[in-house]
């Protein structure tokens, strides 16, 4: 039996940002679909607004399995992973046999073809594009939180700004500047 799908079909079950009160709960198979969405926009923007050679395709499928560890792991919350440096540096490694042990779920006729995308993703030259896109997922919701009138996100909105900014993208300042403020707004402001 190979449980490769219906383990990451379990995404719908590992609720984040469990540390704090949310207006809107979210799991990680609802972060993943934005943060995807968001990497492949990171990566047209490289190459249809900054004229660079990209595969927005491909940035999009190193998004789809960024977080599919944590099918083992669960979602560490982030003041948890990094409390210290030697804590966070245990974690990476969990996180690492995590990958290889989902990809040994699949035939090993497939794994190859998983391997870059399930355990070797943050080795590819677009994996910077691909975590920008998790930090901005993660920025937005904390936006969306706090116009929900939830203070609770504000020093989360506050680190996670200031991640984006130290990424020195400019893909995600362009992103920034032609899309963040869409996510403040109602329905009918968005016409």
């Amino acid at each position: 039996m190979n449980s490769f799908f219906a383990y990451f079909s379990r995404l719908k079950f590992i609720k984040r940002w469990g540390l704090m009160r949310n207006v809107w709960p979210e799991n990680d198979a609802e972060h993943t679909l934005q943060t995807v969405a968001i990497a492949h926009g990171l990566a047209v923007i490289r190459k249809e607004i900054f004229h660079e050679p990209c595969n927005p395709e491909h940035c999009a499928m190193l998004a789809v399995y960024h977080d599919a560890s944590e099918v083992f792991t669960g979602d560490l919350p982030t003041p948890v992973k990094y409390f210290n440096e030697s804590l966070h540096e245990e974690y990476e490694k969990i996180e690492d046999m995590a990958r290889k042990r989902l990809l040994e779920t699949l035939p090993k006729e497939m794994q190859n073809s998983y391997k870059p995308y399930v355990v070797d993703m943050e080795k590819d030259e677009l994996w910077s594009l691909a975590k920008a896109a998790d930090i901005m997922s993660a920025y937005l919701k904390c936006a969306e939180e706090l116009n929900a009138g939830n203070v609770e996100f504000k020093k989360a909105y506050d680190e996670t700004k200031k991640k984006l900014n130290e990424l020195n993208l400019k893909e995600v300042d362009w992103f920034i500047e032609h899309f963040a403020e869409s996510f403040k707004v109602t329905l009918d402001e968005m016409d």
